[in-house]
């Protein structure tokens, strides 16, 4: 009977050998320390990869920083299999490790976390032990695979199963909690101290608000560093963002700070440490690292050039020259991306989107035809998760996915012309946005007053007969019938890849009457030129006159949930595996926005999904439910590969959508900034 503990010189695994019986070794076990000298660091995290070997009894922790890859290192250290020769067969060797009933070898992620009770102060540690997502162990197999580990760490310390996934979430159910002692990944992600959403380093005046009275009766600069319990949408371009309570990394707030590159965090117990070391008021120098298990925050000397203007008002936006005379109301299947120009970003690509749907594109393989070594492509993986048959038509199966399940909801697109001759015909508002361009040259502090003002005569003014008759026959022509409609803005100045715009401009749901669709109209107009809006398109360097706005006005379709996905992972950029959606279990959450949404993540590769977060919810999804998210990550990898702006298709997009548990209804789609 032998038990052995070893570190190789170059730190580089700590293996646990046991010849005879796992029972056997005494002390001879992984400990803090160890663990430590080993682990790297993702979201906060310490963690070790794990690698157990049934066949030797022997369990394996990899050093991250040498051995990236499980697969790599088995190969290597275990089999005698080199790196060129295992990367030519990573598939054949991925379904051994990951999918065989009587594999060797089982994989996982041993990871530590860390949490200081508010109350107490005191400090509570637990390792969680997960599978790689792909994987599909049997319960058995999770057993036997926490067993083996659990023997082989420290008992001071808890372990924790996590599963990776759905399947393995539904396969622990037939095993008692005393058996397998678990955390689901939505748990630990709802009780994470820190969790980096852009990261960064950044030096500004630190402005800790506790509550949105505190928040509005300030004056922030660009300079500011804000943190608050949850920063609200309509923040100004700061230097940095924290959030000292969980959020989601799709909210408005935190996709303007990723389009801006500031850092921004969540970091539970921030204000704790900001009152106990005075920073409130102070310049610090903020750094958000996914390295590192919490935000740093260190004093330094306020900079003589405080008062000058940041780098980021000299990158210019540069926006393609816009059409604004006689074009005409047209249905949202009449336009194509490139009628941008003169309908406005949202309505052009909702027009390609419908093009997309009813033709299909040979763009749509782009994202599963790139290289990504070792893998010449990754079409064998698409063509699994579309259920299509070996050497079937990958294209056609991808148009038959968004034909039979993604739609568009039909609408029309008021042009820039219309919104300019609405202009014109008004005197005083001419007048007013004269005034409002002078005060923007001279940067005057008139021009918040100005904005309301123009505003106020947008809204009031009366729309001239020619317009109500053309908006009033094109809505006969195409939406007779419909009982409520969405009046959306489609302005130049937003959904680029430079200058996504969230939450800028007015979107106006449950409109049920012509009347109300008028003034709904002119609210969208209106918002093109409120406070807001123009101050952050000022900052981008786009002027006032370079600014038009459209109006979509669509259906307002019925539908059991919905949200907003990115085809990316915002907590690990690296990943382009999986992508991340947010749900709104009730319809009217998603125009309100007034409860946190569930977050997931979907494998697109080899297909899976995880719950990272149930928010405000008391339960997770139906299995018909995750399936239609399924589909939907799918649906928006080929839609990112149509929109892709080069021949990378790496560029992820952002969705707004509204399903049931058969169709997918598209709302808008815009470049994701990461």
């Amino acid at each position: 009977m032998r038990g052995e503990f070893r570190v190789s010189d170059n730190n580089a695994v700590a293996t646990v050998q046991d010849t005879e019986s796992v029972a056997a070794l005494v002390g001879e076990k992984l400990t803090l320390t160890a663990f430590n000298g080993l682990s790297g660091s993702l979201g906060g995290y310490a963690f070790v990869k794990v690698v157990v070997d049934r066949e030797n009894s022997t369990i394996h922790f990899l050093n991250n920083a040498r051995h990236s890859f499980h697969a790599l290192y088995i190969g290597e250290e275990i089999l005698g299999i080199s790196q060129e020769r295992m990367g030519a067969r990573i598939d054949e060797f991925n379904q051994r490790f990951y999918h065989d009933a009587d594999r060797r070898f089982y994989l996982g992620i041993l990871a530590l976390h860390t949490r200081r009770e508010e109350e107490t102060g005191q400090e509570w540690r637990v390792f969680s032990l997960e599978t790689v997502e792909v994987d599909t162990m049997s319960a058995d197999m999770i057993t036997y695979f926490y067993e083996f580990v659990r023997a082989h760490l420290d008992d001071s310390l808890p372990l924790l199963f996590k599963p990776a996934n759905h399947l393995q979430e539904r396969a622990i159910l037939e095993l008692s909690p005393t058996a397998l002692p678990r955390i689901l990944a939505h748990e630990l992600f709802s009780s994470s101290q820190f969790v980096p959403l852009n990261s960064g380093v950044t030096t500004g005046r630190l402005r800790a608000f506790r509550d949105e009275a505190e928040y509005r009766a300030a004056t922030l600069e660009w300079h500011d560093i804000i943190v608050m319990h949850r920063v609200p949408d309509d923040i100004p371009r700061l230097a940095g963002i924290i959030n000292a309570h969980h959020t989601t990394p799709l909210s408005h707030t935190n996709v303007l700070a990723t389009g801006w590159q500031i850092p921004n965090a969540i970091q539970i117990g921030v204000f704790d440490l900001i009152e106990r070391e005075n920073l409130n008021g102070q310049w610090v120098e903020y750094e958000v690292d996914d390295g590192n298990p919490t935000v740093s925050l260190r004093l330094v000397d306020e900079p003589a050039s405080a008062n000058q203007r940041p780098a980021w008002y000299a990158q210019r936006i540069v926006l393609d020259e816009p059409e604004s005379e006689n074009t005409p109301i047209a249905a949202l299947t009449e336009l194509r991306h490139r009628d941008h120009h003169r309908y406005g970003t949202k309505a052009a690509n909702l027009g390609e989107l419908h093009h997309v749907l009813a033709n299909g594109s040979q763009r749509l393989l782009g994202f599963f035809q790139v290289p990504r070594p070792p893998r010449e492509n990754l079409l064998p993986y698409l063509g699994k998760l579309l259920g299509a048959p070996e050497g079937a038509d990958l294209a056609s199966a991808s148009r038959k996915l968004l034909g039979e399940r993604v739609r568009v909801p039909r609408g029309i697109a008021l042009p820039f012309s219309v919104q300019q001759r609405f202009l014109e015909s008004s005197p005083r508002i001419q007048q007013a946005i004269g005034k409002l361009k002078m005060a923007l040259e001279l940067n005057a502090r008139e021009v918040e007053p100005l904005c309301v003002e123009l505003q106020q005569l947008i809204r009031g003014a009366r729309m001239p007969a020619d317009l109500v008759s053309e908006i009033d026959d094109a809505l006969i022509a195409q939406l007779a019938g419909v009982r409520a409609f969405v009046v959306r803005s489609s302005s130049n100045a937003e959904d680029l890849a430079g200058f996504s715009a969230a939450g800028i401009y007015e979107s106006i749901n449950h409109v049920t009457t012509a009347e109300k669709i008028l003034a709904s109209i002119k609210e969208v107009w209106a918002s093109l030129v409120s406070v807001r809006s123009v101050r952050l398109r000022q900052q981008a360097g786009i002027s006032l006159d370079e600014c038009f706005m459209g109006v979509v006005i669509q259906e307002q379709v019925a539908a059991d949930f919905g949200g907003v996905l990115v085809t990316s992972n915002p907590l690990n950029r690296n990943d382009f595996r999986n992508v991340y959606v947010n749900v709104s279990p009730q319809v009217t959450d998603v125009v309100d926005g007034t409860k946190q949404p569930m977050q997931y993540l979907y494998n697109t590769v080899e297909g899976g999904g995880r719950t990272m977060s149930l928010g405000d919810a008391k339960e997770d999804l139906g299995e018909r439910a995750k399936e239609q998210l399924q589909r939907l990550a799918v649906a928006g990898r080929l839609l990112q590969s149509h929109f892709s702006p080069d021949y990378t298709f790496d560029s992820p997009v952002d969705i707004e959508w509204l399903a049931d548990e058969d169709t997918i209804h598209i709302l808008q789609l815009r470049p994701y900034s990461v």
